[in-house]
């Protein structure tokens, strides 16, 4: 462990992991035993991504893909409780968030200004009618998964990178950092706080303009996770429709630009952003507002802002 004085300063890395831009920020004294802790972080993410990744036949996530309909497959410890806490985050947002949705054909979807129409609910509904996180079985006595359904498919992009945000955070922590953040593509978390013994400061990026801060969240020791329409979305008859799909209809989600969730964990964070944007306001705030330690910042279509009951946020001017 390095002790921290008046000198510290935080050192930085941004580089690309699990397919996105993850920066890695520690706070210290020593420049090389910073570097050497940041090396260890990124070893750890490089793990989780060779477990979950969708893009090598030989992960885990992929080996029960192919096997679905057909056989278990037996799993890392790891792999089997991170399915397990995506199948509770299911049933808590009914289905709103579902690992399954690996399952839906991305060719009825192209989200950017060429797509002028939205497929026919039908055709929609048949593309999504494979997702559904009751049919994954799990075994805990024999440590295996399997879908029920061929054609099956499971994916860890909507929890994942939190889920790796937090692994990262707990290496750091255990080679005595005491301050930093781990920022996966805009799902973080902090802990300790700034080199002058302040929070750090989180700003929630106003969906109009992605690199101006529409409001700021003095926080330490949690973890803000965001979704948003702003990046990817369509554009058809006036009425913008999110990347984000409902599971149950097949069809975009409206009415919301950003979601922002503030909790303990950046992997229960990074799963329940997209949920609420699928709930939509008042739903997803009455379940963010039922649950410990869990709050919620929602910008809708008309730039209104909407918080749960516990949040004091600054809105920057």
């Amino acid at each position: 462990m390095t002790a921290i004085d008046s000198g510290a300063t935080v050192h930085q890395r941004v580089l690309k992991l699990m397919g996105n831009r993850f920066e890695i920020s520690v706070v210290g004294n020593d420049g090389q035993w910073a570097a050497k802790c940041i090396d260890l972080a990124v070893a750890e993410i490089s793990r989780i991504e060779k477990l979950l990744t969708t893009f090598s036949d030989d992960s885990q996530t992929n080996q029960i893909n192919a096997a679905a309909g057909i056989k278990p497959v037996k799993i890392d410890h790891e792999v089997f409780q991170l399915i397990q806490r995506s199948l509770r985050i299911s049933e808590l947002t009914q289905g709103a968030f579902d690992i399954t949705y690996g399952s839906i054909d991305k060719s009825l979807w192209n989200f950017d200004v060429n797509m002028k129409s939205l497929p026919n609910a039908e055709t929609a509904r048949n593309a999504v009618r494979l997702i559904n996180y009751k049919n994954v079985i799990m075994d805990s006595d024999h440590m295996t998964v399997m879908l029920k359904e061929k054609g099956m498919r499971i994916g860890f992009g909507g929890i994942g990178k939190g889920y790796a945000a937090d692994r990262a955070k707990a290496i750091l922590q255990q080679n005595g950092v005491n301050s930093g953040i781990v920022n996966a593509a805009g799902d973080l978390i902090t802990w300790g706080t700034q080199p002058n013994g302040k929070p750090w400061t989180i700003a929630i990026a106003d969906p109009n303009k992605q690199m101006t801060p529409f409001s700021t969240l003095n926080i330490s020791d949690m973890a803000i996770a965001t979704s948003g329409n702003y990046e990817k979305y369509a554009v058809i008859n006036g009425k913008k429709y999110s990347h984000t799909i409902d599971p149950k209809t097949g069809l975009p989600v409206s009415g919301i630009k950003s979601v922002s969730i503030i909790c303990p964990s950046a992997e229960f964070a990074d799963a329940m952003a997209t949920p609420v944007t699928v709930m939509g306001i008042s739903v997803g705030l009455d379940l963010v507002n039922q649950l410990q330690q869990l709050a919620c910042v929602i910008i809708d279509d008309n730039n209104r802002l909407y918080t749960s009951n516990n949040i004091n946020i600054k809105i920057s001017t």
